[in-house]
């Protein structure tokens, strides 16, 4: 079951990009401990998304554009993110 902060990262990007995939992750059980574990369960994450908005954009650029998606999420809210983006092929 989704926590409330990867269901709302859920709902930003999908509402940013209308997706044709999307995965948000959480791998906080896996890092457990260590540095940036908060005890929330919600501190570590990684998406996977597909969407016409990431045509013709670098790898960058598409981080980018996730990250301002999800506003004060990233590094504030949530310890680390990992981002796979891309354009349908």
């Amino acid at each position: 079951m989704a926590g409330p902060l990867q269901t709302e990262m859920e709902n930003l990007l999908a509402e940013a990009f209308s997706p044709v995939a999307l995965d948000v992750i959480n791998d906080s059980a896996s890092h457990h401990g260590h540095a940036g574990d908060d005890g929330s369960g919600e501190s570590h994450f990684t998406i996977v998304i597909v969407a016409d908005a990431f045509a013709g954009k670098s790898r960058l650029e598409m981080q980018r554009m996730v990250n301002h998606a999800l506003g004060d999420i990233p590094g504030q809210r949530v310890h680390a993110l990992a981002i796979k983006a891309s354009a349908p092929a």
